[in-house]
């Protein structure tokens, strides 16, 4: 049904068709997830805010998302991790377009009918884990501090 359904809206072989796959597939797991996180601030925190004269912006950007923030980052790299190793409906929805492969596809070229080419499968496998590693070091500080911020009482 996704298939038709990007067939005839005219966006197979479409980078924009596999973005909207994507964010139709990982943000149902993105708000479930938030939701609990929303859910565990406390309401008086909110109120106070307000009482103290915060709008609903400021009580926003200065109370809710630094409570927030580490289900923000475990949520984003849960989702940047899926839609990065993710090839079937890559495959499907990008088909024969090889200018817009994405780097799961890529890696596919190294695989032959009767040999595989393991050093370039091993090299190519190497460098596809750079950008991931590169954006977990960016946000692990905020990560590992919210999986701790629970820990102490008091």
């Amino acid at each position: 049904p996704l298939f038709l359904q990007a067939r005839s809206l005219q966006m197979l072989n479409s980078i924009l068709g596999l973005i909207i796959v994507y964010l139709a597939f990982s943000l149902p797991f993105a708000i479930w997830n938030l939701r609990g996180f929303v859910a565990a601030v406390p309401k008086e925190l909110e109120e106070a805010a307000y009482v103290d004269g915060a709008t609903w912006l400021r009580m926003f950007r200065s109370v809710l998302l630094p409570l927030v923030a580490p289900g923000l980052v475990a949520t984003s790299v849960f989702s940047f991790i899926t839609a990065w190793n993710e090839f079937i409906f890559a495959l499907t929805l990008l088909g024969g377009s090889t200018e817009n492969y994405t780097v799961a596809i890529g890696l596919k070229q190294f695989f032959g009918l009767n040999s595989n080419d393991w050093g370039s499968v091993m090299a190519a496998s190497t460098i596809i884990t750079i950008p991931v590693m590169i954006f977990f070091i960016l946000v692990q500080r905020r990560l590992s501090g919210g999986l701790v911020s629970g820990a102490v009482k008091g």
